[in-house]
């Protein structure tokens, strides 16, 4: 029987991405997975406007850190006895699919997928396509609200 044993969960404040998150945590328990908890701080959307305001940086990184320490203590409470929390900077296309995946050894990688338009995919390409392409191990991108 193939089991995960270590999963990276790619955050980023969508409700897509809470989506993944709640459904990594039934994975990582039915499989005594490690959850790897990520959100990787897109510095090519601030970095004109950080010339002018340094606080963008410092903000991006409290966000993170609470919400990835919210996830946590969700996942902890629910019963999943090894969560990692992970902040980085860079591309999340880049970042999650080759550096991270590799970091923590991941044999899946579990992320929600984006809204974006026909021309936003077309001119940047969604991170959750990128992921699945270039990816090394197993994706589940999740698309659907667990239902009760």
């Amino acid at each position: 029987m193939l089991s995960y044993k270590n999963i990276l969960v790619a955050v980023d404040g969508s409700k897509e991405a809470e989506w993944a998150f709640k459904k990594s945590i039934d994975i990582a328990k039915r499989n005594n997975a490690t959850l790897n908890l990520a959100n990787i701080i897109d510095t090519r959307s601030f970095a004109a406007i950080e010339a002018y305001d340094r606080s963008i940086a410092d903000r991006a990184q409290s966000f993170a850190d609470e919400l990835l320490g919210n996830y946590k203590k969700e996942a902890e409470a629910a019963g999943v006895t090894k969560v990692n929390v992970i902040v980085e900077y860079g591309s999340p296309k880049t970042m999650i699919a080759r550096e991270l995946s590799t970091k923590v050894t991941a044999d899946l990688i579990i992320c929600g997928a984006t809204g974006l338009s026909t021309v936003e995919r077309f001119l940047i390409g969604s991170v959750s396509g990128h992921i699945v392409r270039a990816a090394k191990c197993d994706v589940l991108v999740v698309r659907t609200e667990e239902k009760e």
